[in-house]
This record gives C-alpha cells, sequence and structure tokens, in this order.
C-alpha cells in the first residue's frame, strides 16, 4: 500500500482520501485469521470471492452513504477494522423512512452485514469531523478495513 497515493474521488463518489487493492495471496498468519472470519461470517459451502478488498482510509478520509453493487458481492460482507476506531452509520434507502443508526467500530473489531443491512441500508463511515458516538467524540486515524465477500451468485431473491 506504501507504494499507491490516497485518492480523493472514487468511481462512485462514495469514498474520499483512500488507497485500495484486492489480495489473494496472505501469509500463513494472516490466512488463520481471514479463515476464522469466513468461519464466523459465511455459512459452510458458500462461495466466495477469491480476492479480498483492502481499503486503506486516510485519517481525513470518509465513504459517503452507499450500498454495494449485488453484481460485484453477493448477500454478506464481513469486514475487519483495523487501526483507528470509527462509527459506521446505517441509513434506510426508502425515501419516506428516516430510520439510521450509528454503530461504533473498535479498532480490531470484525462487522458483518447482510439481509436487510446489507440491502436496505446505506453504510458509511464517518469523517473525523462527523465521528461522534453516544455523544462523545471517536478520534478517527488511519483505518484499514479488510473485507471478505461471497460470490454474487449467492445473492438470495430480495
Amino acid at each position: 500500500m506504501k507504494r499507491l497515493r490516497y485518492e480523493f474521488s472514487h468511481w462512485d463518489d462514495a469514498i474520499h482520501g483512500y488507497r485500495e487493492t484486492e489480495k489473494a495471496n496472505w501469509n500463513k498468519e494472516n490466512m488463520k485469521i481471514l479463515d476464522k472470519v469466513r468461519k464466523i461470517a459465511f455459512p459452510p459451502g458458500m462461495p466466495q470471492l477469491k480476492f479480498v478488498h483492502v481499503l486503506d482510509l486516510a485519517a481525513e478520509g470518509k465513504i459517503k452513504p452507499h450500498v454495494d453493487s449485488i453484481r460485484f458481492c453477493g448477500d454478506i460482507i464481513a469486514g475487519l477494522s483495523l487501526l483507528s476506531d470509527s462509527v459506521m452509520r446505517l441509513t434506510s434507502v426508502e425515501k419516506e423512512s428516516d430510520c439510521r443508526e450509528d454503530f461504533f467500530l473498535p479498532r480490531r473489531s470484525l462487522y458483518i452485514m447482510s439481509g436487510a443491512a446489507r440491502h436496505k441500508y446505506n453504510h458509511e463511515i464517518l469523517g473525523p469531523d462527523e465521528s461522534i458516538f453516544e455523544g462523545k467524540k471517536v478520534e478517527k486515524t488511519r483505518r484499514i478495513s479488510i473485507i471478505c465477500r461471497c460470490e454474487p451468485e449467492c445473492s438470495q431473491d430480495l
């Protein structure tokens, strides 16, 4: 990642202040962790994407509200949040709903999104100025997320 520079525009304008890559080969110690994540997040036999998404979000970076495309990944997304605490916000995609909830993601935590959370809510990682949880400022620094996804064809009918 050190050779990549932080980007401030994304093809769908969802991410600002990031660098990213996809990785298929991991060292033995990292594979143990990824295997544990996959065992927790995905049912046995569910086909998963070979490449793991690695997203490095700068301290000033943020991920704007979006729903990950079902063309690129299926019903389950599992992410390890590393280096920094952060706040994830879920907001209903339905225009008549004002349903919104913030979730504290401590560094070294695992989040799993599936079903309604995956398809019926936008998710975002708040920037440093908006990162407040239960009335307290969350000091967001550089954040790396390691994201495992299942294959698109395993998506269930919506």
